[in-house]
This record gives C-alpha cells, structure tokens and sequence, in this order.
C-alpha cells in the first residue's frame, strides 16, 4: 500500500508589511552572503580532488541544497502573498480585521493579548497568531465586547475582547 500525504491546507495569502521586510531581509542574505560563501567553499573541496570521500564538499552540497530550496521557498512566497498595512484600519478599533492586535480575557481572568497576522510570520514574536490559526479564525470579524468560543484541539477556549488596536498592542 502506497503511502500518501494529507495535502496540506491552502495559506492565507497576507502578509504584514514587517514579515514582508522580514522575508525579502533574508532572500537577500541567503542570496548574497551565504550562497556565495557556500559555493566559494564547494569549489575550494572540489580542487581538492576525490569528491567521494571529501566530507566538505559532501556537506557543502547539502547546504547548498537546503539554502536553494529555502531561496525558492521565499521567492514563491513573496510572490504570492498581498502586503496588507493593518494601520490603515487605526480608526476601526471596534471590529478585529488582519493584523489587528487583540486583547482578551479568557474564562479564567487571565489577559491574553494576540496579534492576527498571516501563516508565514506567526514565529516572529509569541504573541502573534496566524489568521488560519482556530484563535485567529474565531477571533477574525469580531467586535468589542463580543464572547467568542475558540474551539482548539487541546480544548475549547472562552474569551471576551476588551481591546482592539492596530498601531501596536492595546493598553490595559
């Protein structure tokens, strides 16, 4: 029996303009620094001669390898998604939209505060959430006040909105 995977869920296609810049910062690195330097060290084992059992130039591909597919990785990326400038919604701070920060109070007291961002840039702070995330997807169109039920594969989440911003975190 052939072994197949699930195909993965299609992303969201927004991006903050900071993952953006976060995005094209290291395109440009891997590209113009670290390839280079790859290549230059690829080379040096070649000239070496027997390639076979050269651990350099056996780790030098391999590298070279994973910097390509990471460099096509962000260019199909970049190519893909929409810069969405969440602070062209400053004046609606009664309503959650992409990018928007958010900040709850879940059923325990405990004051959470999220930020809704795209797929690709939910690793760039702890606080941020992706919109195709189950926090992301329940907290999306809702208004100030509202009680909104995450439902999470570790378990439902109660959560009321107190504060929505999007020129940065929401004061308390």
């Amino acid at each position: 029996m052939a072994r197949t995977r699930r195909p993965r869920p299609k992303q969201s296609g927004y991006i903050t303009p900071e993952g953006h810049q976060r995005y094209e910062k290291e395109l440009f690195h891997l590209w113009n620094v670290e390839r280079p330097k790859i290549v230059q060290g690829v080379a040096e084992a070649a000239a070496e001669g027997d390639r076979s059992e050269n651990a350099e130039y056996i780790y030098g591909k391999k590298k070279l390898r994973e910097i390509d597919r990471r460099i096509q990785h962000l260019s199909r990326r970049l190519e893909a998604v929409k810069v969405v400038d969440p602070t062209e919604r400053r004046a609606q701070t009664d309503r959650i939209f992409f990018g928007a920060w958010v900040r709850c109070e879940d059923e325990e007291g405990e004051v959470r505060i999220w930020r809704i961002v795209g797929p690709d840039e939910h690793d760039m702070d702890p606080r941020y959430v992706s919109m195709d995330s189950p926090i992301g997807r329940a907290l999306l169109g809702k208004r100030l006040d509202d009680e909104v039920l995450v439902e999470r594969p570790k378990g439902d989440l109660e959560l009321v909105i107190l504060a929505i911003g999007y020129d940065g975190p929401p004061e308390e």
